[in-house]
Protein backbone atom coordinates (compact mmCIF):
# COMPACT_ATOMS: atom_id res chain seq x y z
CA UNK A 1 0.00 0.00 0.00
CA UNK A 2 1.66 3.58 -0.86
CA UNK A 3 -0.27 6.92 -1.40
CA UNK A 4 -1.28 6.21 -4.22
CA UNK A 5 -3.87 2.99 -3.39
CA UNK A 6 -4.30 5.05 -0.19
CA UNK A 7 -5.26 8.68 -1.66
CA UNK A 8 -5.39 9.07 -4.86
CA UNK A 9 -7.83 6.07 -5.89
CA UNK A 10 -10.23 6.90 -2.83
CA UNK A 11 -10.05 10.99 -4.09
CA UNK A 12 -10.84 9.18 -7.80
CA UNK A 13 -13.60 6.87 -6.96
CA UNK A 14 -15.27 9.75 -4.77
CA UNK A 15 -15.64 12.52 -7.70
CA UNK A 16 -17.16 9.80 -9.74
CA UNK A 17 -19.51 8.14 -7.40
CA UNK A 18 -20.83 11.46 -6.19
CA UNK A 19 -24.30 11.38 -6.53
CA UNK A 20 -26.40 14.99 -7.37
CA UNK A 21 -28.21 16.78 -4.65
CA UNK A 22 -31.51 18.51 -6.19
CA UNK A 23 -31.14 22.51 -6.46
CA UNK A 24 -34.86 22.67 -4.71
CA UNK A 25 -33.88 20.88 -1.70
CA UNK A 26 -32.75 24.61 0.29
CA UNK A 27 -33.74 27.99 0.07
CA UNK A 28 -31.34 30.76 1.44
CA UNK A 29 -33.28 33.35 3.43
CA UNK A 30 -32.78 36.64 1.95
CA UNK A 31 -33.07 38.73 4.99
CA UNK A 32 -30.20 36.94 7.14
CA UNK A 33 -28.88 34.53 5.21
CA UNK A 34 -30.14 30.79 6.98
CA UNK A 35 -30.32 28.00 4.62
CA UNK A 36 -34.09 26.25 5.21
CA UNK A 37 -34.89 22.64 4.04
CA UNK A 38 -37.78 22.58 2.08
CA UNK A 39 -40.32 20.20 4.25
CA UNK A 40 -39.24 23.32 7.08
CA UNK A 41 -40.11 25.76 4.80
CA UNK A 42 -43.39 24.39 3.75
CA UNK A 43 -44.67 23.58 7.44
CA UNK A 44 -43.41 27.14 8.00
CA UNK A 45 -45.41 28.71 5.37
CA UNK A 46 -42.55 29.83 3.52
CA UNK A 47 -41.39 31.60 6.60
CA UNK A 48 -37.91 32.39 7.88
CA UNK A 49 -37.68 29.76 11.24
CA UNK A 50 -35.09 31.91 12.01
CA UNK A 51 -35.87 35.90 11.41
CA UNK A 52 -39.15 35.01 10.48
CA UNK A 53 -39.23 36.73 6.94
CA UNK A 54 -42.03 36.53 5.42
CA UNK A 55 -41.08 34.84 1.81
CA UNK A 56 -43.50 34.96 -0.92
CA UNK A 57 -45.83 31.75 -1.24
CA UNK A 58 -47.92 30.44 -4.25
CA UNK A 59 -51.76 31.15 -4.29
CA UNK A 60 -52.43 27.12 -4.33
CA UNK A 61 -49.69 26.97 -1.35
CA UNK A 62 -51.92 29.46 0.87
CA UNK A 63 -55.12 28.14 -0.33
CA UNK A 64 -53.91 24.57 0.71
CA UNK A 65 -53.43 25.73 3.90
CA UNK A 66 -56.05 27.98 4.92
CA UNK A 67 -59.29 25.99 3.44
CA UNK A 68 -60.31 22.89 5.88
CA UNK A 69 -58.48 19.96 4.79
CA UNK A 70 -56.78 22.03 2.04
CA UNK A 71 -60.19 21.62 0.14
CA UNK A 72 -61.37 24.07 -2.18
CA UNK A 73 -63.36 24.43 -5.37
CA UNK A 74 -61.73 27.08 -8.16
CA UNK A 75 -64.30 29.85 -9.27
CA UNK A 76 -64.00 29.82 -13.07
CA UNK A 77 -63.08 33.11 -14.68
CA UNK A 78 -63.78 34.30 -18.27
CA UNK A 79 -61.33 34.60 -20.38
CA UNK A 80 -59.74 37.89 -21.54
CA UNK A 81 -58.60 38.59 -25.00
CA UNK A 82 -54.98 37.73 -25.30
CA UNK A 83 -51.97 40.58 -26.79
CA UNK A 84 -55.13 43.08 -27.64
CA UNK A 85 -52.49 45.87 -28.34
CA UNK A 86 -50.14 43.34 -30.20
CA UNK A 87 -47.51 44.68 -27.86
CA UNK A 88 -44.16 43.72 -28.07
CA UNK A 89 -40.66 44.87 -26.08
CA UNK A 90 -37.79 42.55 -25.90
CA UNK A 91 -40.30 39.54 -26.57
CA UNK A 92 -43.72 39.76 -28.10
CA UNK A 93 -46.38 39.72 -25.00
CA UNK A 94 -47.87 35.99 -25.65
CA UNK A 95 -44.26 34.96 -25.88
CA UNK A 96 -44.13 36.18 -22.01
CA UNK A 97 -46.85 35.29 -21.08
CA UNK A 98 -46.11 31.14 -21.81
CA UNK A 99 -42.90 31.60 -20.16
CA UNK A 100 -44.70 33.06 -16.79
CA UNK A 101 -47.44 30.21 -17.14
CA UNK A 102 -44.45 27.29 -17.39
CA UNK A 103 -42.67 28.89 -14.82
CA UNK A 104 -45.32 29.64 -11.96
CA UNK A 105 -47.63 26.28 -13.24
CA UNK A 106 -50.59 28.29 -13.62
CA UNK A 107 -52.46 29.79 -16.15
CA UNK A 108 -52.75 33.83 -14.70
CA UNK A 109 -51.40 35.99 -12.39
CA UNK A 110 -54.62 35.29 -10.00
CA UNK A 111 -56.61 32.31 -8.38
CA UNK A 112 -60.27 32.32 -7.14
CA UNK A 113 -61.60 29.76 -4.88
CA UNK A 114 -64.19 28.78 -2.81
CA UNK A 115 -64.74 27.11 0.57
CA UNK A 116 -64.82 26.73 4.30
CA UNK A 117 -62.29 28.31 6.82
CA UNK A 118 -63.17 26.09 10.06
CA UNK A 119 -66.51 26.15 8.38
CA UNK A 120 -66.61 29.54 7.45
CA UNK A 121 -68.03 29.86 3.58
CA UNK A 122 -65.59 31.84 2.19
CA UNK A 123 -64.72 33.31 -1.54
CA UNK A 124 -60.87 33.95 -1.79
CA UNK A 125 -58.79 35.37 -4.22
CA UNK A 126 -54.91 35.66 -4.31
CA UNK A 127 -52.39 36.89 -6.57
CA UNK A 128 -49.05 35.39 -7.60
CA UNK A 129 -46.24 37.60 -7.87
CA UNK A 130 -44.23 34.77 -9.91
CA UNK A 131 -46.56 35.38 -12.24
CA UNK A 132 -44.90 38.46 -14.14
CA UNK A 133 -44.46 40.56 -10.91
CA UNK A 134 -48.88 40.10 -10.18
CA UNK A 135 -49.60 42.42 -13.05
CA UNK A 136 -53.23 43.64 -13.11
CA UNK A 137 -54.34 42.71 -16.68
CA UNK A 138 -57.85 42.12 -17.82
CA UNK A 139 -57.86 38.33 -16.66
CA UNK A 140 -57.00 39.74 -13.26
CA UNK A 141 -60.05 42.42 -13.71
CA UNK A 142 -62.39 39.19 -14.73
CA UNK A 143 -60.84 36.83 -11.27
CA UNK A 144 -61.90 39.79 -8.80
CA UNK A 145 -65.36 40.44 -10.78
CA UNK A 146 -66.26 36.44 -11.32
CA UNK A 147 -65.08 36.17 -7.24
CA UNK A 148 -67.68 39.37 -6.43
CA UNK A 149 -70.29 38.11 -8.25
CA UNK A 150 -69.67 34.32 -6.64
CA UNK A 151 -69.73 35.56 -3.53
CA UNK A 152 -73.06 37.95 -4.04
CA UNK A 153 -74.91 34.88 -5.87
CA UNK A 154 -73.94 32.57 -2.41
CA UNK A 155 -73.85 35.22 -0.15
CA UNK A 156 -70.51 34.46 0.91
CA UNK A 157 -67.64 36.91 2.39
CA UNK A 158 -64.87 37.49 0.42
CA UNK A 159 -61.35 37.64 1.12
CA UNK A 160 -58.41 39.20 -1.11
CA UNK A 161 -54.55 38.42 -0.67
CA UNK A 162 -52.61 40.97 -2.82
CA UNK A 163 -48.88 40.72 -4.47
CA UNK A 164 -48.28 42.75 -7.53
CA UNK A 165 -46.46 45.53 -8.94
CA UNK A 166 -49.03 47.39 -10.51
CA UNK A 167 -50.85 47.68 -14.00
CA UNK A 168 -49.68 45.41 -17.21
CA UNK A 169 -47.59 47.63 -18.98
CA UNK A 170 -48.63 44.85 -22.26
CA UNK A 171 -52.22 45.70 -21.82
CA UNK A 172 -51.50 49.76 -21.95
CA UNK A 173 -54.76 51.51 -20.98
CA UNK A 174 -56.72 48.59 -20.98
CA UNK A 175 -55.06 47.23 -17.33
CA UNK A 176 -55.62 50.67 -15.88
CA UNK A 177 -59.37 50.20 -16.89
CA UNK A 178 -59.46 47.45 -14.14
CA UNK A 179 -59.29 50.09 -11.55
CA UNK A 180 -62.94 51.33 -11.96
CA UNK A 181 -64.00 47.47 -12.84
CA UNK A 182 -62.67 46.31 -9.73
CA UNK A 183 -63.99 48.96 -7.30
CA UNK A 184 -67.45 47.98 -8.81
CA UNK A 185 -67.16 44.65 -7.87
CA UNK A 186 -66.06 45.65 -4.52
CA UNK A 187 -69.05 47.51 -4.36
CA UNK A 188 -71.53 45.20 -5.23
CA UNK A 189 -69.94 43.44 -2.29
CA UNK A 190 -70.72 46.51 -0.28
CA UNK A 191 -74.35 46.96 -1.14
CA UNK A 192 -75.05 43.09 -0.90
CA UNK A 193 -74.27 43.57 3.08
CA UNK A 194 -71.07 41.19 2.60
CA UNK A 195 -67.81 41.10 4.42
CA UNK A 196 -64.70 42.04 2.26
CA UNK A 197 -61.34 41.60 3.96
CA UNK A 198 -57.74 42.28 2.10
CA UNK A 199 -54.68 40.66 3.17
CA UNK A 200 -51.42 42.77 1.80
CA UNK A 201 -48.47 40.76 1.21
CA UNK A 202 -45.01 41.61 -0.23
CA UNK A 203 -45.05 43.58 -2.14
CA UNK A 204 -48.50 45.41 -3.31
CA UNK A 205 -47.57 48.25 -5.35
CA UNK A 206 -48.86 50.63 -8.43
CA UNK A 207 -52.54 50.60 -9.95
CA UNK A 208 -53.52 47.63 -7.31
CA UNK A 209 -52.97 49.71 -4.03
CA UNK A 210 -54.79 52.66 -5.89
CA UNK A 211 -58.26 50.62 -6.38
CA UNK A 212 -59.12 47.13 -4.70
CA UNK A 213 -56.22 46.53 -2.43
CA UNK A 214 -56.91 49.75 -0.25
CA UNK A 215 -60.94 49.48 -0.26
CA UNK A 216 -61.60 46.56 2.50
CA UNK A 217 -63.89 46.75 5.47
CA UNK A 218 -60.78 45.70 7.13
CA UNK A 219 -57.33 45.58 6.13
CA UNK A 220 -54.60 43.47 7.27
CA UNK A 221 -51.06 43.20 6.15
CA UNK A 222 -48.20 40.84 6.88
CA UNK A 223 -45.50 41.35 8.74
CA UNK A 224 -42.86 43.74 6.73
CA UNK A 225 -44.77 43.87 3.42
CA UNK A 226 -44.30 46.88 1.16
CA UNK A 227 -47.20 48.48 0.57
CA UNK A 228 -47.24 51.83 -1.72
CA UNK A 229 -47.97 53.19 -4.91
CA UNK A 230 -45.37 54.55 -6.17
CA UNK A 231 -41.80 53.67 -4.70
CA UNK A 232 -39.43 55.70 -2.42
CA UNK A 233 -36.88 56.31 -4.56
CA UNK A 234 -39.45 58.20 -6.97
CA UNK A 235 -41.26 60.21 -3.92
CA UNK A 236 -37.62 61.47 -2.90
CA UNK A 237 -36.60 62.36 -6.29
CA UNK A 238 -39.71 64.03 -6.86
CA UNK A 239 -39.79 66.45 -3.25
CA UNK A 240 -36.25 65.87 -2.53
CA UNK A 241 -36.59 65.03 0.82
CA UNK A 242 -35.44 62.28 2.52
CA UNK A 243 -37.93 59.61 3.54
CA UNK A 244 -38.58 58.43 7.33
CA UNK A 245 -37.08 54.87 7.92
CA UNK A 246 -39.54 51.78 7.57
CA UNK A 247 -41.82 53.66 4.96
CA UNK A 248 -44.30 52.06 3.63
CA UNK A 249 -43.87 49.24 5.12
CA UNK A 250 -46.64 47.62 6.96
CA UNK A 251 -45.53 48.53 10.58
CA UNK A 252 -45.14 52.21 9.56
CA UNK A 253 -48.48 51.92 7.72
CA UNK A 254 -50.22 50.73 10.71
CA UNK A 255 -48.87 53.34 13.00
CA UNK A 256 -50.34 55.74 10.85
CA UNK A 257 -53.61 54.86 10.65
CA UNK A 258 -53.58 53.23 6.97
CA UNK A 259 -54.04 49.38 8.27
CA UNK A 260 -55.83 47.58 10.88
CA UNK A 261 -53.37 44.65 11.68
CA UNK A 262 -50.47 43.04 11.02
CA UNK A 263 -50.42 39.46 11.62
CA UNK A 264 -47.57 36.55 10.83
CA UNK A 265 -48.99 34.27 8.61
CA UNK A 266 -49.28 31.25 10.78
CA UNK A 267 -51.96 33.13 12.30
CA UNK A 268 -53.81 34.75 9.38
CA UNK A 269 -55.97 31.86 9.62
CA UNK A 270 -57.59 32.29 12.81
CA UNK A 271 -57.65 35.58 12.52
CA UNK A 272 -59.52 35.93 9.42
CA UNK A 273 -62.12 33.45 11.03
CA UNK A 274 -62.32 35.49 13.57
CA UNK A 275 -63.21 38.58 11.97
CA UNK A 276 -65.18 37.22 8.78
CA UNK A 277 -67.64 35.62 11.77
CA UNK A 278 -67.81 38.85 13.64
CA UNK A 279 -68.50 41.09 10.57
CA UNK A 280 -71.38 38.27 9.34
CA UNK A 281 -72.90 38.56 13.09
CA UNK A 282 -72.35 35.10 13.44
CA UNK A 283 -70.97 33.14 16.34
CA UNK A 284 -67.35 32.13 16.78
CA UNK A 285 -66.00 29.45 15.57
CA UNK A 286 -66.16 26.01 17.23
CA UNK A 287 -62.25 24.39 16.73
CA UNK A 288 -62.21 20.74 16.07
CA UNK A 289 -64.12 18.02 14.49
CA UNK A 290 -67.58 18.44 16.32
CA UNK A 291 -70.38 21.03 14.49
CA UNK A 292 -71.41 23.95 16.44
CA UNK A 293 -74.12 23.50 19.10
CA UNK A 294 -77.59 24.45 17.93
CA UNK A 295 -78.28 27.76 19.48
Amino acid sequence: MNWITNYVRPKINSLFSRREVPDNLWTKCPECGTMLFHREMAENLNVCTNCQHHMAISPRKRFNALFDGGVFTEVKVPEATVDPLHFRDQKKYPDRLKAAQKASGEKEAVLVAEGDIQRTPVVAVAQDFSFMAGSMGMYVGNAIIAAAQTAVKHRRPMVLFSAAGGARMQEGILSLMQMPRTTIAVQMLKEAGLPYVVVLTHPTTGGVTASYAMLGDVQIAEPNALICFAGSRVIEQTIREKLPEGFQRAEYLLDHGMLDRVVPRKQLRDELVTILRMLSGLPPAVKGDLPAPAA
